[in-house]
């Protein structure tokens, strides 16, 4: 099945918080294709990073919060466990995973070589308006990372906003779903590095490869702009490495 992933403006930018207030986010949906769109709702919560590694769901909180009965939601369980973006333990308890470190470095690996190449794709290709695009995200992020408050759910908004922006300036697809189905598993762990500690933000390496990425867009420089990406993936898998948040293997 093919997820459908909203702008993540379609969302309230906020911080990530505890399970009943995220979920609380999701609104009151129409009782038409109800699987499909509970899926999409809790794909967009992954991929963001709004649910952590080690985050359990409650099925009821989920059915009360999108207001449908709790088959849909299973439907929807069922679909994501199926991609190994849930995992459901004994007793039916539903959870984020948490990566080992092994699963983590094949996830880091895989991800440089298919999203350094959208990167790469999306400087040759990119359009005026899908500029513009990145450029705007960018710019999202470099405000929130300057602000003297840092607003963490700005952050982790903008930045995968911007990776997206950039991506599907590709104009492949295909291959931006090949990127969600990645994110879904990278997005929880991605929100250790830009929630649980700032200072990869705030030191301006992300912001930094933002820039070069976009400059790369807009030079129509496939090599700069590939570099800046695996630099942006690389340094974030460092500093979660470094949290030893990750499972042993």
């Amino acid at each position: 099945m093919k997820a459908v992933v909203q702008p993540l403006s379609a969302l309230p930018l906020v911080a990530p918080s505890p399970e009943g207030s995220v979920l609380a986010e999701l609104g009151l949906m129409t009782r038409e294709t109800l699987g499909d769109r509970v899926t999409a709702e809790l794909h967009n919560l992954l991929v963001s990073g709004r649910l952590a590694p080690g985050e359990k769901l409650s099925l009821r909180k989920v059915a009360e919060a999108v207001g449908v009965s709790m088959m849909p939601v299973r439907e929807a369980v069922s679909r994501l466990a199926a991609d190994g973006a849930l995992e459901v333990l004994p007793g039916r308890a539903v959870r984020v995973p948490v990566l080992t470190l092994a699963q983590f470095r094949e996830l880091t690996r895989i991800r440089l070589v298919v999203e350094g190449f959208a990167a790469e794709e999306a400087a040759r290709c990119a359009t005026p308006e899908s500029v513009a695009a990145i450029g705007a995200h960018e710019a999202i992020f470099r405000e929130a990372a300057s602000a003297g408050v840092l607003d963490s759910g700005v952050a982790i908004a903008a930045n995968r906003d911007f990776h997206f922006a950039l991506y599907c300036a590709a104009g492949m697809p295909s291959l931006v779903e090949m990127i969600e189905r990645l994110w879904l598993k990278a997005g929880p762990i991605l929100n250790l590095d830009l929630r649980g500690e700032p200072r990869r933000i705030r030191g301006g390496s992300a912001v930094q490869a933002h820039a070069t990425m976009l400059e790369g867009v807009r030079n129509r420089n496939p090599q700069a702009t590939g570099e800046a990406l695996r630099y942006d993936i690389t340094a974030a898998a460092k500093h979660i490495e470094e949290t030893g948040r990750l499972r042993a293997d």
